[in-house]
Parts: C-alpha cells; sequence; structure tokens
C-alpha cells in the first residue's frame, strides 16, 4: 500500500481485503501529516515511514524493495484510499496463481461503466487516448493501462529496472513499458473504482505533465527497440533484488 494522508480511507481498504489473501501487508508512507502511520500500526500492518515525501513512484520503489526483501512471491499494489474494491484481489491474483500471466492489471474501463462510476470525463478521454497509443506501440490489446490495481508475479520486480525510473505518477507508465520490453504476459480484470473526495486523483494539469511524460516513455521505448537511442530504463539490472536504499523503518 503506497499511502499519502490515507488515515481517512486506510482502515475501511483494509477491513474490505480477504483475510486469507495476504499473508504480509506492507504500509509505506510518504511523510503524511494526517496519522496514517499510526492507523497502520494499530492495524498490525508491516510500516515503512519516509521522512521526506518521496512522491507515488518513490513511494512503490520502497513498497517493492521491501516485498521483495520479505519474500514476496506474489506483489499486489493496492491504494489504501479506497478508490479500488480489496475485495477483487483474488480475481486479481488468480490469472498469477493458475500461471496464465505474470502481471494482472485491475481495468476501470473493461466493463463499460467508468463515466456511470464516476470518472471524470477529461481523464476517461485521456485514459483512453493514452492507452490505444500504448496497445499500438506495445503491440497489446488492454482496455486500460493506468490503473493503481495491479499484481506482481516475484520474477517480474526481480528483473525489471524499476529503480531507475521516475519518483512521480509515470512510474506506472514506465512499469507497464518495462514488463512489455522484457517479455511478460500481462492479463486484465474488470474493477470499479469509487471517487470519494478523500481519494487521490490528479488534478487537471498533473494529469497532462503525466500523459507528456506517458508519450516521452513511449518514444524512449520505441528509440530502445530500433536501437537508436538506448535507454536505461530498458537495461537488465541484476542488483535489484538486494538493494535495500532509502528504506526507513517506524518503530
Amino acid at each position: 500500500m503506497p499511502a499519502y494522508n490515507a488515515a481517512a480511507t486506510l482502515e475501511r481498504t483494509y477491513r474490505d481485503l480477504p483475510p486469507a489473501w495476504a499473508d504480509d501487508i506492507i504500509l509505506v508512507d510518504d511523510a503524511s501529516v494526517d496519522g496514517t502511520a499510526d492507523i497502520a500500526r494499530r492495524l498490525r500492518l508491516h510500516v515503512i515511514v519516509h521522512p521526506h515525501n518521496r512522491g507515488y513512484g518513490g513511494n512503490q520503489k520502497t513498497c517493492y524493495r521491501a516485498a521483495l526483501r520479505r519474500g514476496a512471491d506474489l506483489v499486489v499494489m493496492l491504494h489504501p484510499d479506497y478508490q479500488y474494491d480489496p475485495q477483487r484481489v483474488p480475481a486479481l491474483v488468480e490469472p498469477i496463481l493458475s500461471g496464465r500471466a505474470d502481471v494482472v492489471l485491475g481495468s476501470r474501463l473493461a466493463d463499460g461503466q467508468a463515466l456511470a462510476n464516476g470518472m471524470p470525463l477529461y481523464k476517461y478521454l485521456a485514459n483512453r487516448f493514452l492507452t490505444i497509443a500504448e496497445n499500438l506501440v506495445f503491440r497489446t490489446h488492454h482496455s486500460e493501462l493506468h490503473t493503481g490495481l495491479r499484481a506482481y508475479r516475484r520474477q517480474v520486480l526481480e528483473t525489471i529496472p524499476f529503480e531507475r525510473n521516475s519518483d512521480d505518477f509515470v512510474f506506472d507508465s514506465q512499469v507497464i513499458a518495462q514488463v512489455c520490453h522484457f517479455g511478460f504476459r500481462m492479463a486484465e480484470i474488470p474493477v470499479s473504482a469509487r471517487y470519494l473526495p478523500e481519494a487521490s486523483s490528479l488534478g487537471l494539469k498533473r494529469s497532462i505533465v503525466y500523459g507528456l511524460q506517458t508519450l516521452l516513455t513511449l518514444a524512449r521505448y520505441c528509440l530502445h527497440r530500433w536501437h537508436l537511442k538506448r535507454s536505461p530504463l530498458f537495461a537488465p539490472d541484476a542488483t535489484l533484488r538486494d538493494s535495500s536504499r532509502h528504506l526507513v523503518f517506524s518503530p
């Protein structure tokens, strides 16, 4: 759980997780100011606190390092803001457990109900545009590649050089590009999302920046694949599984 000021929704997210489907729950608090870490400790989660805000991508890097160090075979990223339904976790991990996929995405657009569920129109249109562009570049056929509900087989996180990715929101797009570059299999399941006032959300300006950064990631992917300009985002990194820098454990 990459968390930032999630005190209002963390417990609801945790309570809705099917109890038999999580052997270990890690929450990384990205320097919240609302008591998120205190609630996580009360819930007996494994809590890691960043002394300074490192951004959404930086938070995920700590999440994945910690999960690998603690022996996870399968890692689910679930936002603690209660936007994504935690009860979908069993369906999310099933394609990995059955050997049909290495990465599974929870798609808000798969069932055609995203707008009815409250997704802002500009976000829907931007999401569709970026996903279509990515499908063309990656030669995939997914309904959404910009979801915050994801599951990874351990081997994926040990292979892709996610430490080299941005600490900003484009981290997610870079991970998808890396997953495709290294030949891992992706699947998706439909999920609904809640757009609560307390849920995390990008504003219009940040969404535009995110979209441009995603398009830049696609350009870097193409240039690397065509051997025109090599990118460190797509070069193997055997040191990832041993990385432990920047981890700050709370008492």
